[in-house]
C-alpha cells in the first residue's frame, strides 16, 4: 500500500483528499496545514506521495516543494491549487515537483499515475 502525506490549510479539501486516496488505495499517514508542518511530518512518515498546496499559509508550496526535494527521498511530490498552472508559470517546473493538478479536477487515478512513473 502505498503511503500519502496530504497539505493543505482548508480541512475540508484535505477530508475530501483523504477520501479520494484511502479510495484508491492509499494509507494516508498524515495531513499538514501549514509548510513547516508538511516538512516535519513528511522527515518523520517518510511517505511515497505528498499532496501539496500552493498556497500555504506560512512557506508557499513551491519552497516546500524544494525543500523536500533537496533530502533526495523517492517521495513524489504532487502541487494543487484552485487556481490553473497557468497562473503560476515557471514556479511549477522550478520547484521540481513531479506534477501539478488543478484540484477541481483531482482524480485517484491522476494520483497513481504519478506514482507509478
Amino acid at each position: 500500500m502505498r503511503r500519502a502525506l496530504v497539505v493543505d490549510d482548508h480541512p475540508s479539501f484535505r477530508r475530501s483528499a483523504r477520501a479520494l486516496l484511502v479510495e484508491e488505495g492509499f494509507e494516508v499517514v498524515g495531513e499538514a496545514e501549514d509548510g513547516a508542518a508538511a516538512l516535519a511530518l513528511a522527515e518523520q512518515l517518510i511517505p511515497d506521495l505528498i499532496l501539496l498546496d500552493v498556497q500555504l499559509p506560512d512557506i508557499d508550496g513551491f519552497e516546500v516543494a524544494a525543500r523536500l526535494l533537496a533530502l533526495e527521498r523517492e517521495w513524489r511530490i504532487v502541487l494543487v491549487s484552485s487556481r490553473g498552472a497557468s497562473d503560476y508559470g515557471s514556479l511549477i517546473e522550478a520547484s521540481g515537483a513531479h506534477g501539478f493538478v488543478c484540484k477541481g479536477e483531482l482524480s485517484g487515478a491522476m494520483l497513481r499515475a504519478y506514482c507509478d512513473e
